[in-house]
């Protein structure tokens, strides 16, 4: 017992450093994600906003190791994307995917330009694009209702990226044979479960059920779909994908660009660069 006792006060002690040692005045931290394609995207962000300088790293994505010029002595913290939120409070600056923050009720004080463009995608394991089950579902998302309700409901933080939008169902589709079935789909909570929840509507006037799928990390939703365990999923961007197929040996595709997602940096104390580059 006293050993047990001795192990959670040393454990509470090195804690307590830790939190006192990031909060020293004049420390400046920014979380960034620790994903390959959003960890760059983040640090590109950043240089465009002039606090730090990354090396040419080519194709390489790059990562905090790249970063050539640093200024203003930032501490980067590598945190799982789902998680910065949660830690802002800790942090003197965040950057963070807009699903997340739009989640936790949060504005940016900068966004990624209008020129910078990640679409999130419907994806499918491959050799599945075709079947009437994926054709019925990328119709009822490519519609009009649902366009409407992206541009409607999240007004410009969440940007619509479907084309030529129809009434949500496809004419080569046999919907009499797809009756009583049931589709379904990985997606992360915010904004793509809300989303696709249009789309159960559409699907369901034809008695297709959407059968959505709730995930909060950027790893299973693609494991599921490899499997077969899931029809489908939409939570991802193409790098990210590009990237999880060549270093997992998945062999999934997009069928669909539904929405995209400026990336910001937010702050539990700043309003905005002045005090760091004061």
């Amino acid at each position: 017992m006293k050993k047990a006792l001795s192990l959670i006060f040393v454990f509470t002690l090195a804690l307590t450093l830790l939190l006192s040692s990031c909060g020293k005045s004049g420390e400046v931290k920014i979380a960034v994600p620790n994903d390959s394609t959003n960890e760059a995207r983040a640090l590109q962000l950043l240089e465009v906003q002039g606090i730090i300088k990354l090396k040419d790293t080519g194709d390489v994505l790059a990562t905090v190791k790249d970063i050539a010029e640093n200024p203003y002595n930032v501490k980067f913290l590598e945190v799982e994307a789902a998680q910065i939120p949660s830690v802002l409070k800790d942090v003197t600056y965040a950057v963070i995917n807009s699903n997340y923050a739009i989640g936790a009720g949060l504005t940016p004080f900068v966004t990624e330009g209008t020129d910078v463009s990640y679409p999130n995608i419907i994806c499918v394991k491959d050799g599945q694009q075709n079947t009437d089950k994926t054709k019925a579902l990328v119709a009822a998302i490519n519609s009009q209702k649902v366009k409407d309700y992206i541009d409607d409901t999240y007004k410009g933080a969440i940007v619509c990226d479907l084309g030529a939008v129809g009434n949500g169902y496809d004419a080569s589709v046999n919907y009499d044979a797809l009756k009583g079935t049931k589709i379904s789909i990985a997606a992360s909570p915010t904004p793509h479960a809300d989303i696709l929840k249009v789309a159960k509507e559409i699907l369901a006037a034809k008695e297709i059920t959407l059968d959505i799928i709730e995930y909060t990390d950027y790893v299973q939703p693609n494991n599921v779909v490899e499997s077969g365990e899931v029809d489908a999923n939409y939570f991802q961007h193409v790098p990210y994908l590009n990237d999880f197929n060549k270093e997992n040996g998945t062999h999934i595709v997009s069928v669909l660009e539904v929405h995209h997602e400026p990336m910001g940096v937010y702050s539990a104390t700043e309003s905005g660069w002045n005090n760091l580059k004061k």
